[in-house]
């Protein structure tokens, strides 16, 4: 969206392109970005070198493929191990609310910096609220808030000026904060392939982490 608004006040030509790097299409086209992204390749020169990624061969990314690729080679890779540097839990409800499950583990020393995923824009906003009036300093990235919120958000999170950042699969695609200490799943991530992005974001730099999901 960035670029395609930078391109139409003319601060941005596509034509002087000769590359294009698309990172997640599934994503992209479960988002419906696809509009965008036909946008801008419709601009860039004929004769260009194109790279997309996805974690999925759905019939929608092969028809992206087959629409802006011309004859392109294909490489598939294993599917992603879990970090062994991660340390992995389950946190069983056992009938009690999520929200105060989670109440409980921010009041304990050494969740300094927790990331805590949830399934839809609408859910984290909503506990990005509950958290907010009980006191915790906290904000959310999801679809539905602007570049300029998400890097505002991003920022407080880097700086430590907040204790939790909530967010959900999509808006966190390509997250690197040092220090996570903790990603908790809130929601249940839909994949595996989720839940080992999920759990990457903590236990970097040779760091121990410390990945908690919940289970109701």
């Amino acid at each position: 969206g960035r670029l395609k608004d930078l391109n139409q006040r003319k601060r941005l030509n596509f034509a002087q392109f000769q590359s294009i790097v698309l990172d997640e299409v599934d994503r992209m086209l479960d988002m419906g970005f696809i509009q965008d992204v036909s946008y801008m390749i419709d601009r860039l020169p004929s004769k260009r070198h194109s790279l997309f990624f996805s974690a999925t061969t759905t019939p929608s990314v092969k028809n992206v493929m087959k629409k802006f690729l011309n004859n392109p080679v294909t490489l598939i890779v294993e599917t992603e191990k879990a970090a062994d540097n991660v340390d992995q839990d389950i946190i069983k409800t056992n009938g009690r609310g999520k929200v105060e499950v989670l109440h409980d583990l921010l009041i304990k020393d050494g969740f300094d910096k927790v990331l805590v995923f949830g399934r839809t824009k609408r859910g984290m906003e909503k506990l990005s609220r509950q958290l907010d009036k009980r006191g915790f300093d906290v904000a959310s990235i999801h679809g539905d808030k602007t570049q300029a919120q998400r890097q505002r958000a991003l920022k407080q999170f880097r700086n430590n000026h907040i204790q939790a950042l909530l967010a959900t699969d999509v808006a966190s695609r390509g997250l690197d904060i040092d220090n996570v200490t903790h990603v908790i799943n809130y929601d249940l991530p839909e994949t595996y392939e989720d839940y080992v992005h999920r759990i990457g974001r903590t236990g970097r730099a040779n760091k121990i982490g410390s990945a908690l999901t919940f289970v109701t």
